[in-house]
This record gives structure tokens, C-alpha cells and sequence, in this order.
């Protein structure tokens, strides 16, 4: 087996303001082009000023990712600290409102505002997007079929938006269904082919539905700037070791399952609705979700699950040279994801006597001191996931 699914890995981010606490309603002058000077195109403009998109580059190893997602982290929260901002990796803000965000004056923003009017105002939520470089069209379309299965594993392990405009929202992760609220979005469906998918696309365009095939929302699609099969299923992970942990295990499963397909085997492909109900029970459980193993026609805890698959890519994890990133998903179904550690700071004020504000506020202190990597960690970027878990 040889490391030829390439990865690169996108990170949405919320800006606040370090005395408020509050989303930062505008990007000062100035901030976006210091970014740019410092990291250059990796990047990007969001659709809200409140929020900041980084890239990496063509990584072809999950080491090669580490050092590029500690470089654009730490270099975006230092500048957004020269302009009195700070940086979150979380999906969600605890109580910040989507109507009082605005939107970002470029073209791209404009047009989806007039398209989805106040739904796209409405996306104050950042995602993770991991590409995998896939040269062979039809197989990109094939493995997006198979590895569907999977995504409701992923959400589970990334869950980071348990609250939305000040409501504990007793899910793990809210942002799917803020997502869910634009067209075409949600799981994708599945295709025989290339050519099957860009029929579609070429119907919907001929029909003035789309002009653009990146108006597809959905969670798993082929990108269409790029030889890659993009997920965005994912909320954004708080720590870089978890969404390390996460491209880790994308990449080792297109390898797994492309392996199957050159020994003319497949993973069996699911009723869509049986994967949507995964999708909502790892949304609203994460880590405590018990998910249906359709082979076995039973629900089992994830971390069972998640045992299983870790064994079930090790020897593709060994190959790519990620095996202890793939080994981390036990960590995170061990002692929860973000959204778990949120709760759980904001839980703690409560009982301490705090008002309801002050424990959300102590909850953006918490994403704030635990999003960015110390700078020891920068510097050792090869550093172990035991040792960058939270103390």
C-alpha cells in the first residue's frame, strides 16, 4: 500500500472581542491584509465578519498538515491579538445573535444573501472541510458513496456548537442543523459514475437552479476547483490534535476502501435514511451516541465503534504514518469532544452560583486559552496527542 490520497485540511474560525466576549461584529482595518502578508492566500475571507477561513496546502502526510494547521492558527490569533480580537475554534458563539452579524462586502456573499435572503445571514457557524486528492474521477464519486457511512462517525468525534443564541441547546453539535437549513445540503446522494454526477449538475444548471456547482452544500461532495473528495460534515475542531485525529482517519478509510476496490470489493452501501439517523443521533449525543452497526442490525456505544475501525485501518494507518493520530479517536470518545468541555465549564459555573451569562462567558474564556497551540507546541510539531490534551 502506498500514500497517494493527498489531504488538505480548511478551518473556519469566530473572531471575539476579548472584553465582551461577544462576536466581533466587524474586522478592523488593516486585519485581513496583516494575515495575508504573514500567511499569504492560505487565508480567506467568510461570509460574516465575524469569522476568518484558513487552508493549508496540499499535504501529503498527516505530519505535513500538523505543521501547516499550528503555523495558520497561531499566526491568525497573533495578528487578531494586535487588533484586540480573539480567536475561537468553535462552531458556534454561546449566545452572540446571527442578526446582529455583517456580512462581508465581496460579490461571492452578496449574491448568496440575495439567493438565500435570510438564511445565509443566518450561517454564524464554521465548519472543518478536509479534501482528499483523488486523481480518478469515477473512483472520487465511488468511495463518496461508500465512506457515507462513516461521516456520522466523524461528527460524533468533532462536536463543538452546543449552544446557540444563549440556549444550551442539548445537542453536541447544533451547527448541522443551521447548515441543513440551506438547499442542497445534508448527505449526498449516490452516483454510478462521473459522468452520472456532472449529469446532474448539468441539469440543474440547464434548469437555472445553480450556476455554480459549489452551491452544493452537501456533507461529502467532489470539489469542484479541485481533484479532491471534500467532507463538511464536521464541526471545527477546538483542539488541532482532533482534527488531526479526524483527516487521520478520512485519509486512512479512502485508503481502506480503495484497497477493498482494487481486490473488486466494496463496503456496502446503506439506505440513506439509516445514515441520516446515525447523522442525528451522533449530532445530538456525540461521544455518548449510540449508532447502528447495519451489519450487525444493532445500535452500539461509539467508542466500541470506534475501537473497531481503528483496528479495522491499522494497517492502512501504518502505511500513511498516521497511526497515532488514528489511535487519538479513542482519546476524544474517551473524554469527549469540545462540545463535552463546554458544558462541562459552563455546568460547573452554574453550580458555582454564576448567572447564566457569566458561565457562557467563561465557556468563550475556556475556547479561547484552548483553541490556539502554546507556542512550545508550535515550535514541536510533531508533538504526541497525550501530551497536547487539555490538563
Amino acid at each position: 500500500m502506498t500514500n497517494s490520497i493527498s489531504i488538505g485540511i480548511e478551518e473556519e474560525y469566530l473572531l471575539v472581542n476579548p472584553h465582551t466576549r461577544e462576536l466581533a461584529k466587524h474586522q478592523a482595518a488593516g486585519f485581513m491584509d496583516r494575515c495575508k502578508d504573514l500567511l499569504g492566500p492560505r487565508v480567506m475571507h467568510e461570509m460574516l465578519q465575524s469569522q476568518i477561513e484558513i487552508g493549508t496546502g496540499v499535504c501529503h502526510t498527516i505530519d505535513e498538515a500538523r505543521a501547516e494547521l499550528l503555523e495558520l492558527r497561531t499566526g491568525v490569533a497573533s495578528v487578531a491579538r494586535d487588533f484586540d480580537l480573539c480567536l475561537i475554534a468553535a462552531s458556534t458563539h454561546p449566545w452572540s445573535l446571527w442578526s446582529e452579524q455583517e456580512p462581508v462586502d465581496m460579490e461571492r456573499y452578496r449574491i448568496m444573501g440575495v439567493e438565500q435572503a435570510s438564511i445565509a445571514r443566518r450561517m454564524a457557524i464554521c465548519g472543518m472541510h478536509i479534501h482528499a486528492g483523488i486523481a480518478d474521477r469515477d473512483l472520487r464519486v465511488d468511495l463518496m458513496s461508500q465512506v457515507s457511512y462513516f461521516m456520522p462517525h466523524l461528527l460524533a468525534l468533532s462536536g463543538s456548537s452546543p449552544f446557540w443564541e444563549g440556549i444550551d441547546t442539548g445537542l453536541k453539535s447544533m451547527r448541522p442543523t443551521i447548515a441543513g437549513h440551506l438547499p442542497r445540503s445534508g448527505l449526498p446522494e449516490s452516483f454510478d459514475n462521473w459522468n452520472d454526477w456532472t449529469d446532474m449538475l448539468e441539469d440543474m444548471t440547464a434548469c437555472g437552479m445553480i450556476n455554480d456547482p459549489s452551491r452544493i452544500w452537501w456533507d461529502l461532495r467532489p470539489s469542484v476547483r479541485h481533484p479532491t473528495l471534500e467532507i463538511r460534515i464536521c464541526d471545527v475542531c477546538t483542539w488541532v490534535e482532533d482534527a488531526l485525529c479526524i483527516a487521520a482517519l478520512y485519509q486512512s478509510l479512502l485508503t481502506f476502501l480503495s484497497h477493498l476496490r482494487a481486490n473488486n470489493q466494496r463496503w456496502r452501501t446503506y439506505r440513506r435514511i439509516l445514515i441520516l439517523e446515525n447523522k442525528w443521533r451522533a449530532q445530538r449525543y456525540g461521544i455518548d451516541a449510540q449508532l447502528g452497526d447495519f451489519g450487525k442490525r444493532q445500535a452500539v456505544p461509539l467508542p466500541e465503534l470506534i475501537d473497531e475501525l481503528v483496528e479495522l485501518l491499522r494497517p492502512h494507518a501504518e502505511s500513511l504514518g498516521c497511526v497515532s493520530e488514528v489511535e487519538h479517536a479513542r482519546v476524544i470518545a474517551s473524554r469527549g469532544s469540545s462540545a463535552d468541555h463546554q458544558l462541562k465549564v459552563y455546568q460547573e459555573k452554574l453550580t458555582g452560583g454564576a448567572s447564566d451569562r457569566e458561565a457562557q462567558m467563561a465557556v468563550v474564556d475556556w475556547l479561547i486559552a484552548e483553541s490556539v497551540p502554546s507556542e512550545s507546541a508550535t515550535a514541536a510539531a510533531s508533538v504526541s496527542s497525550e501530551e497536547l490534551e487539555p490538563g
